[in-house]
C-alpha cells in the first residue's frame, strides 16, 4: 500500500473524533454528514468550507456523500442540508444560504432553478452527469400488452390505468408539470389524478401493481435500476409538454468559486456515468448497504477517478490534494 493509501484511515480516523465530538449534541443520525450536519456551520458562505444541498435521491446522497468524505479528508469542512425540495434548494442556493448542489437535473428543474440563474443569483459550475432520462413511463410488460409508446396513448386505456399517474415527492418539478398536464388537459388527461408520495412508496407500488398484473404509469427516471427490473418504456411526448432531462449540473451560489476555489476546482471536476449511479441505488435500495459505506468503497475502489476529482486541487493547508 502506497503513502497516499496508508494516510486514508489515518485522516479518516482523526476525521471520525471530530465527527463524534458534534455528534454527542445530536439526535437521530444514520450516515457520516448526518452526524456532522450543521454543527459546524449552519448556512453557506464560510471560507473553506460546502454546504450542499440534498434531495432524497440515492444518486445524489452517495454522490454527496463521496465529495464530503473526500473534502474532508482534505481538511474541508464539507456537510449536507438534507430532504430539502427543489424549490427549496434553489431558494437556498440563491440567498446564499447553501453554497452548492449537485443534483441540477435540466432541463427539467428549470422552473425553479431558471430564473435565479439568468439573474446570476446561481452559478453553474458543470455536469456532472450526462445522457439521463426523466419522464413518465410504464413496465415493458404493460407497453406491450397495451401497445403504448407515447404519452398520447395513455387515456385510451385510461380505465386500466385507474386514471392515475404515480408520482414522486410533492412539489418535484417532474410532479408539477404532470399536474400541469392533467389541469391543461394535455393528451386527454384532464381526468386523471397524479398520486403524489415519496420515491420509496412509488416504486413499491410499481412493483406490487406489475405482481398484481395491473397497468401502472409512473414518474421514471435513469440513472436508476428500476430502468432494468421493470423495463421501463419512458412514454414519448409528441406535444412537448413535458420538459425532459438530459444531463445533471453542478451549481453553486454566486460568487462561490471565487470564496473557496480549491472546493470549487474539485466539484467541477466531478463526473459519474449513468452506470454508476444506477449501481448507487442498486447497492442501497436492493442490497441494503449504507450510504456512507457505499462512498467509502467507491473512493476506494476508483483510485484513477478520485485523482481526476483532484487535478489542480490543493488541501486546506495548501498542498496538492491527495488521499
Amino acid at each position: 500500500m502506497d503513502g497516499a493509501l496508508m494516510r486514508r484511515p489515518r485522516r479518516l480516523a482523526a476525521a471520525a473524533l471530530a465527527v463524534a465530538a458534534a455528534a454527542a449534541s445530536l439526535t437521530a443520525c444514520t450516515t457520516a454528514s448526518e452526524r456532522d450536519g450543521f454543527a459546524q456551520s449552519d448556512s453557506g458562505g464560510a471560507e473553506n468550507s460546502v454546504v450542499l444541498a440534498e434531495q432524497p435521491w440515492v444518486d445524489l446522497q452517495v454522490e454527496n456523500e463521496i465529495a464530503v468524505q473526500i473534502l474532508r479528508e482534505l481538511g474541508y469542512d464539507a456537510s449536507i442540508k438534507k430532504n430539502l425540495s427543489v424549490e427549496n434548494a434553489a431558494t437556498a442556493v440563491s440567498s446564499g444560504q447553501i453554497d452548492a448542489y449537485l443534483g441540477n437535473w435540466w432541463p427539467s428543474q428549470e422552473p425553479s432553478f431558471g430564473d435565479p440563474i439568468d439573474e446570476g443569483e446561481i452559478e453553474v459550475l458543470s455536469t456532472i452527469v450526462k445522457g439521463t432520462e426523466y419522464a413518465p413511463a410504464v413496465p415493458g410488460d404493460v407497453a406491450e400488452k397495451l401497445g403504448i409508446e407515447s404519452l398520447a396513448d395513455l387515456d385510451a386505456n385510461a380505465a386500466k390505468f385507474g386514471r392515475k399517474i404515480y408520482g414522486i415527492e410533492a412539489g418535484s418539478p417532474g410532479n408539477e408539470t404532470i399536474q400541469k398536464a392533467i389541469d391543461e388537459d394535455a393528451y386527454g388527461l384532464g381526468d386523471w389524478k397524479l398520486v403524489a408520495s415519496g420515491t420509496p412508496a412509488m416504486l413499491a407500488q410499481v412493483e406490487k401493481s406489475q405482481k398484481a398484473g395491473q397497468p401502472i404509469v409512473f414518474l421514471g427516471w435513469s440513472p436508476h435500476w428500476m430502468t432494468v427490473q421493470f423495463d421501463a418504456v419512458f412514454l414519448d411526448d409528441p406535444d412537448k409538454v413535458w420538459g425532459g432531462a438530459g444531463e445533471i449540473r453542478t451549481v453553486t451560489r454566486k460568487g462561490y468559486e471565487d470564496d473557496n476555489p480549491q472546493i470549487a476546482a474539485f466539484l467541477a471536476n466531478l463526473r459519474f456515468t449513468t452506470d454508476e449511479a444506477g449501481q448507487f441505488y442498486y447497492d442501497h435500495d436492493k442490497d441494503g448497504k449504507e450510504l456512507a459505506d457505499i462512498a467509502e468503497k467507491w473512493i476506494d475502489d476508483n483510485p484513477d477517478k478520485v485523482a481526476e476529482f483532484l487535478d489542480g486541487v490543493e488541501d486546506a493547508d495548501g498542498e496538492k490534494a491527495e488521499i
